[in-house]
């Protein structure tokens, strides 16, 4: 169940769609709070949003198949506005009476459609022809009764469709993505104009609220949060810290496999921000544990169990606590909710601890559950988070030791955070660490020759990476200029003992991951 009935909401009800958090956003951008819902969920939860209306999503299935998702009866008759996209769109025609069909020829991309009903609320103003993004191999073929077509494209003569008098609508496109320009303005009309949802969904309510929830919840209790310097754990400490004050103890866990620096950077800039922090070095336990191991999947589960053991360790002398405060975040409660996931619960990486020995039983504190991470930045900045440590590229769990492919060493730990040093420098100074999402460099367990200074060598070998991405899901690699590529690897050859050759890798997600391990 929300935590948020307090605001004007929208349901958005999940049919299967790989957009469907992104509908999310788009709602809460506008200013309106939005929730995410599996289709199948128990009416209960959904209606103690008291939503004021609803968004169907897309979904990868057919509506006239046997098995098909179906709508739930308490959305129409809540007799709120609704809007189905694309699957959500042909459901709710189906669902009144109309029939859908597999279309003659499928769309996916860049379409225009013309505008049917220019003076209707959904749609006055917007220029016609207008683009979107379509992706449907399905189409209304028959309006249910009081509908009427909004729109049409040269292949869906229903690429929108109404029924205004029962605030009932569809399209067929997509409006919450990027490719179709006016989507979130039409995404707008629908939460604000028809549904009649007031934008007060702001950084500053979010803080307000959290922080006297947190307040009447802990009482005089002591708090524990694990901080990495991440974005999440930093924002997750400043609101508790600015809720209940000395009660909050963050702990830091150098694990060893940071980059160069970085454990002493990030418990000076937590602490400027006066959070009490204890730090503890850990190095030797995280490599003892890694030696000898080289299958990553191996190293995640060696560097889990050992990060539990130094934080249970710790919690004790620095205990008691009755809280755990955690940065989990609305991305992981709605996967969660998936019906594949319902029976687990799922634990981040690294800052949001799990497998803890009985004795150390918290009630947990997740201030971020309910927030995706743009608007845990945006309400980071109104914590008055510094903008460094809010715009922190991601970092794996496991840190430097999936980027160490191979045996993870001291040795070549430090190979690995010289060479890092030297790509976030370069790109810092040419401008172009602002266009990349994430920039890194991996060792590979792989010698070549090379001849230096007249001399054979047979050293290893750095691969640079520098992705795009807007959400992770996937990514392009960027294409960064060769005259940087070439300081990069000229100085990385010079000033790294120990490689001889540096490559560029410029392999998109998919197929690819982002990470090498």
């Amino acid at each position: 169940m929300s935590s948020h009935p307090v605001h004007d909401a929208i349901a958005v009800l999940d049919f299967g769609s790989q957009y469907a958090q992104l509908i999310v956003r788009r709602i809460r951008e506008i200013g309106v709070y939005a929730e995410l819902f599996p289709w199948d969920a128990d009416p209960a939860e959904v209606l103690a949003l008291r939503p004021k209306g609803f968004v169907l999503s897309g979904g990868p299935a057919s509506v006239y198949e046997p098995g098909a998702p179906s709508l739930p009866p308490y959305v129409l008759e809540s007799g709120r506005p609704v809007l189905g996209i694309c699957y959500g769109m042909q459901l709710l025609a189906h669902a009144l009476g109309g029939r859908v069909a597999p279309a003659p020829a499928r769309e996916y991309g860049r379409a225009e459609v013309e505008i049917l009903e220019p003076e209707d609320p959904l749609w006055h103003g917007l220029p016609s022809p207008m683009t979107v993004w379509m992706s449907h191999g399905d189409r209304v073929e028959v309006l249910p009764p009081g509908f009427r077509a909004m729109a049409r494209s040269p292949n869906a003569p229903f690429a929108a469709i109404g029924d205004p008098a029962r605030r009932l609508y569809g399209v067929q496109f997509h409006p919450e993505v990027a490719h179709t320009p006016l989507g979130r303005e039409l995404l707008r009309r629908f939460a604000v104009a028809l549904c009649g949802g007031r934008p007060t969904w702001t950084p500053r309510a979010i803080a307000e609220e959290q922080i006297a929830r947190i307040r009447e919840r802990v009482g005089g209790e002591r708090v524990l949060c694990a901080v990495s310097g991440g974005v999440d754990s930093t924002v997750t400490a400043v609101l508790v810290h600015r809720a209940v004050g000395a009660q909050l103890q963050c702990l830091f866990v150098d694990t060893g496999l940071l980059r160069k620096g970085e454990g002493e950077e990030v418990v000076a800039a937590l602490r400027a921000l006066g959070l009490p922090v204890a730090a503890v070095n850990a190095a030797e336990a995280f490599l003892e544990a890694l030696r000898g191991v080289t299958d990553p999947e191996e190293k995640r589960v060696r560097i889990g169990h050992t990060f539990i053991a130094v934080f249970a360790e710790h919690a004790r002398r620095l205990g008691p606590f009755r809280f755990l405060a955690q940065g989990t975040l609305y991305p992981d409660v709605i996967e969660s909710r998936a019906p594949e996931r319902r029976a687990a619960a799922r634990i981040k990486t690294h800052h949001n601890v799990g497998g803890l020995p009985p004795d150390l039983s918290f009630e947990l504190i997740e201030p971020l559950r309910y927030l995706f991470k743009d608007e845990v930045r945006a309400l980071g900045a109104h914590l008055g988070i510094p903008e460094a440590l809010l715009r922190r590229q991601p970092f794996p769990g496991p840190g430097l030791a999936v980027r160490c492919v191979g045996e993870v060493t001291w040795e070549r730990l430090e190979r690995l955070r010289a060479a890092d040093a030297i790509v976030q420098e370069e790109l810092a100074r040419s401008g172009w660490a602002e266009r990349a999402a994430q920039a890194f460099a991996v060792l590979l367990p792989v010698r070549s020759v090379g001849v230096m200074g007249d001399a054979r060598t047979y050293e290893e070998v750095v691969v640079v990476r520098a992705v795009a991405t807007e959400d992770f899901m996937t990514a392009n690699w960027v294409p960064l200029p060769h005259e940087l590529l070439d300081r990069i690897a000229t100085r990385i050859v010079n000033e790294v003992p120990g490689v001889n050759r540096v490559l560029y890798d410029i392999t998109n997600k998919p197929p690819a991951t982002i990470e090498w391990e």
